[in-house]
């Protein structure tokens, strides 16, 4: 999954539970932006890119999100 794809799977997420989210690209350094989720956050390093597993799944946790979530 790429990182732009996880952005927009995270905010249809929030969309649907009512909670707010939010991308930041200008909040990051370089190619690195945040992405909030209610009070929680992670780094999504350059969205144009395929996320590694570990990542991923990093990203998720940080979140408080399964990947059942997204799907």
């Amino acid at each position: 999954m790429r990182g732009n794809e996880f952005i927009r799977r995270v905010q249809k997420y929030a969309k649907r539970s009512g909670i707010g989210s939010t991308w930041r690209a200008d909040r990051g350094k370089g190619s690195h932006g945040v992405l909030t989720l209610g009070d929680l956050r992670t780094v999504v390093r350059n969205p144009k890119d395929e996320l590694k597993t570990g990542t991923y799944h990093g990203m998720l946790k940080q979140l408080g999100l399964t990947e059942r979530d997204l799907f």
